[in-house]
């Protein structure tokens, strides 16, 4: 469901990300530049729940206290995708499939949960590795990101899909629900000890974990994994030029960034949030420029600090935080 703008009534719009360890996102550069190219006024703040000194469980809280509060909309990300979804009134197909929201839509009162990193990875892939051989592919990662990016894989056309994980119940559950939507055979999973072993066999690798990010810096798997007959696609992207992806680079690997996939997702993102549509070609531009112009700090600031937090939310905030420890979460109402 995409806001209905097309009288024009709407001209500003307050937003935010929700996750942990997001302040070097990009993401409130990325919405704010291109609401700026189509005159809108357009406010993303960062709500950070290590900031905020919360669990991931009071996702729930903080999307009930932006929908009181009159926000339009919430980007979710790690750890938050999964948790965030008996909080929510509805789900979209896509998001309802894959288990995983990366969006909410707030409209009429109802919180809605969407997913576009499958269309962004999609895209992404598409536009960067666009002769990669898909046969045998590798993931690393079932969590919301990776089941997104799973799912965009096999879309693409992958022969088969085998996802690895630190928690090898969570792969095996992924893989079955790959089989469900996309036909017995498609996907399987294994554990990491055998991760040597599948990646001297694979066309390509796929990495979905935070590993790599600012917060979570290093390799996700040793270096000597890598060859030069193995694609590598990233989904972190700041630092666009992630560990894996020198290290890949180095052996002559064919390589995508992180970058791509946060900006598809960030254009279809917008366009739910409000009805118009983003031009891809310069919110690219803007991801080169912001990821080359502006370092990665050791401790990152432009997180929306909790004193910020606390004079947007008022009492709200108090009540939430206090709310997350008291109560468990909430069944979702319905979903289509």
């Amino acid at each position: 469901m995409t806001k209905d703008v097309s009288h024009g009534t709407q001209h500003s719009y307050l937003v935010a990300l929700i996750g942990s360890g997001i302040g070097p996102s990009l993401s409130p550069a990325l919405h704010e530049r291109e609401a700026d190219r189509q005159g809108l006024r357009y406010v993303y703040r960062l709500l950070d729940i290590d900031v905020l000194g919360v669990p991931p469980e009071a996702v729930g809280e903080l999307v009930r206290a932006a929908r009181d509060l009159g926000f339009d909309g919430l980007n979710i990300t790690h750890p938050c995708k999964q948790l965030v979804i008996p909080h929510l009134d509805g789900l979209a197909p896509q998001a309802e499939a894959l288990g995983a929201v990366n969006t909410v839509v707030f409209e009429d009162g109802r919180a809605v949960g969407h997913n576009t990193d499958v269309t962004g990875f999609a895209a992404s892939f598409a536009r960067g590795l666009p002769d990669a051989p898909l046969e045998r592919v590798v993931q690393l990662g079932a969590g919301g990101a990776g089941a997104a990016v799973a799912h965009a894989t096999l879309t693409l056309g992958a022969g088969r899909v085998t996802v690895v994980d630190a928690f090898p119940e969570r792969a095996a559950a992924l893989a079955d629900s790959l089989n469900r939507h996309f036909g017995t055979g498609r996907a399987d999973s294994t554990t990491p000890d055998r991760l040597a072993r599948l990646l001297a066999r694979a066309d390509g690798v796929v990495h979905a974990t935070p590993t790599g990010m600012a917060a979570h810096p290093g390799l996700p798997f040793p270096a000597e994994f890598v060859h030069p007959g193995l694609w590598v696609a990233e989904v972190v992207y700041r630092p666009l030029e992630t560990e894996l992806l020198r290290t890949a680079r180095a052996q002559g690997c064919a390589v995508l960034d992180g970058g791509g996939m946060a900006v598809f997702q960030a254009v279809d993102a917008f366009r739910l949030f409000t009805g118009r549509e983003p031009d891809s070609t310069r919110m690219l531009a803007d991801i080169a420029e912001l990821a080359g112009a502006v370092p990665v700090p050791d401790q990152p600031d432009g997180r929306f600090p909790k004193a910020a937090t606390e004079k947007l939310f008022p009492k709200a905030v108090t009540r939430l935080l206090k709310a997350a420890t008291d109560r468990g979460p909430r069944k979702r109402q319905r979903s289509y």
